[in-house]
């Protein structure tokens, strides 16, 4: 029997039980902070949720706890994480944790199941080469000190190629390796999307090793679905109507249209730093 879908007030769907069992206690358990991140340029703080019996590590970001930035409305970088999640569920990859907005012991937040990486995965590394190896892409030369400079790249990895799509959708800003986690079971999620759906060309990245080639046949099916997904009316066009503003809808739409008639991944457009700084 196949597993009953899962559909959040007004969001996506999903078949995944477990993802709808992390969303539903994410949602509705209590939140206890246990500790804070300290590392992290907003207020993060490392939680446990409970509920029926169930129990979850999470990240909860209280709104009260963000920074302001120029380029962004003030209060609204935990919509945008809820958001980054909703449109990774529509297209199918399930790249992003489960992510819901609720009340915690701060206010309103971004609640986000917490994710055990596998360390031992590589997905980047610098290597004293003119070209990457086979299996590997190359982002750009870096200085490593004494003048010395090395050649930063990615793993050739599908599951970083759909997440290199996923956010030229959400004009990500912000796409660093410290962002990327890998686990024991072979999956990749992303994290930390709080500067993401701004209208204007912010993309930040450090998946660039595809930029210019065409977009694989499963990229292509998935930005259709999600562009049917975001048509207006639709269930995932109201969920984004309550966490970005409109002119930012109106623009994730255009961006996933252009993808869709350049049939290729988008290259850096040499109006915004193409890599992200620090890049881990």
């Amino acid at each position: 029997m196949s597993a009953p879908e899962r559909i959040p007030p007004g969001g996506v769907k999903t078949t995944d039980p477990a993802s709808a069992e992390a969303y539903e206690l994410l949602a509705h358990g209590e939140l206890t902070v246990r500790g804070r991140i300290r590392d992290a340029s907003n207020a993060a703080l490392y939680c446990t949720v409970a509920h029926e019996g169930r129990e979850a590590a999470c990240v909860y970001k209280p709104v009260a706890g963000e920074r302001p930035l120029w380029d962004f409305p003030d209060g609204t970088l935990a919509q945008r994480e809820v958001a980054a999640y909703e449109v990774s569920e529509a297209t199918g990859w399930g790249l992003v944790p489960p992510t819901v907005l609720r009340d915690g012991p701060h206010g309103e937040g971004m609640c986000q199941l917490w994710i055990e990486t596998a360390p031992e995965a590589e997905l980047l590394a610098l290597v004293d080469a003119e070209e990457p190896a086979p299996g590997w892409k190359a982002i750009g030369f870096a200085e490593v000190g004494e003048g010395r400079t090395a050649l930063l790249v990615h793993a050739d990895d599908e599951r970083l190629r759909r997440l290199a799509v996923l956010d030229a959708v959400i004009n990500n800003a912000d796409r660093k390796g410290g962002h990327l986690l890998p686990t024991a079971d072979g999956r990749l999620y992303g994290i930390d999307h709080g500067v993401t759906f701004n209208a204007e060309n912010k993309l930040r990245t450090l998946l660039w090793g595809w930029a210019g080639e065409p977009l694989t046949g499963e990229a292509v099916e998935a930005l259709k679905a999600l562009r049917s997904a975001l048509e207006p009316g639709e269930r995932l066009a109201v969920t984004l109507a309550g966490l970005v503003t409109p002119v930012e809808l109106d623009a994730t739409r255009a961006r996933a249209d252009a993808l869709l008639a350049s049939g290729k991944h988008p290259e850096p457009s040499g109006e915004w730093p193409a890599i992200p700084w620090p890049p881990v």
